[in-house]
């Protein structure tokens, strides 16, 4: 029993975590251990929730989930009462759930991809003003990544090679290389298909704009390598300006038209503040044990 209680409260624990998480600011401050904090949440909630059906199902074996499993099989669920039968059909359910939809929602991303591609190689063209990215005759404000397994193709619009400068063009373009360089849409994967396996939660939505966000300023910082911040800031500005169109589905676009997203994003490129090592060492230490934990107490005798 002691396992389960475990479980039980690493769920809920992972819950609280991640509605503290959703608020916080620190986080803008080093947004990729933030990305690997919020990931170890979803897996570590996953795992624990997971782990508490099954260790209430497999009571009645008083061996824990790892011993109880076979026992399991060979008795043919004879020990099992309706209530018992209950959690383990709930636990074999949320896992086929989780595991279709994540699949579902890679199934959606490659053919939306696939088919963006295509059209792609039918308009764009190339232009000496942007180096290795496409260039699509639109009049308006667009800037986005397609990823790719073997390659990823960096796309923007006339609008935006008329709307920015050449140094603002450059840091943009930096951007999205470091989108594709990072493979940000693999992070982003688990959290969309949670939100649709619970798109009433409001909770499950706040997580995964936290996560967008956090991307979003990762690949601010990899650009700042390469360009000067204020060039990258004044380009997010003058695409906020000029309202840009929703990225296509399956790519990640430079600058949303939320502003608050876009002027913390400023902010943060012309007054960075360094994150406190403390906190940034906690977090760290936090991601293995939040991840690891469920799977040991799977093997916990209960």
């Amino acid at each position: 029993m002691t396992g389960t209680a475990l479980l039980a409260l690493m769920s809920m624990g992972t819950v609280g975590g991640a509605h503290l998480l959703s608020k916080a600011r620190w986080t803008w401050r080093a947004p990729r251990t933030a990305i690997a904090l919020w990931q170890a949440l979803g897996l570590g909630w996953g795992l624990a929730t997971i782990g508490t059906l099954l260790g209430v199902a497999l009571l009645p074996y008083e061996k824990g989930i790892a011993g109880g499993v076979p026992v399991l099989f060979t008795d043919q669920a004879g020990r099992l009462d309706a209530a018992h039968v209950t959690a383990l059909f709930a636990a074999v359910s949320l896992t086929a759930i989780l595991l279709a939809m994540l699949m579902y929602a890679v199934f959606r991303v490659v053919r939306a991809r696939r088919r963006h591609r295509a059209l792609l190689a039918l308009v764009s063209r190339r232009d000496s003003a942007a180096p290795d990215t496409l260039v699509l005759d639109h009049p308006e404000a667009a800037a986005y990544c397609v990823p790719g397994v073997r390659s990823s193709k960096v796309v923007v619009s006339a609008g935006t090679l008329e709307l920015l400068d050449p140094a603002e063009l450059a840091a943009v373009l930096a951007h999205e290389r470091a989108h594709a360089r990072e493979r940000h849409d693999l992070v982003l994967l688990p959290f969309a298909s949670l939100r649709q396996v619970f798109p009433q939660i409001r909770l499950v939505g706040r997580c995964l704009d936290a996560v967008e966000l956090l991307i979003e300023m990762a690949a601010d910082d990899r650009a700042k390598h390469h360009r000067a911040p204020r060039e990258l800031a004044t380009a997010l500005l003058r695409f906020a300006a000029a309202r840009p169109p929703a990225a296509p589905s399956g790519t990640l676009g430079a600058a949303a038209t939320d502003g608050i997203p876009v002027m913390a994003r400023v902010n943060r490129l012309l007054e960075p503040e360094a994150p406190r090592r403390s906190t940034r060492m906690a977090a760290m230490v936090a991601v293995p044990i939040i991840a690891g934990v469920p799977i040991l107490l799977y093997a916990l005798p209960h």
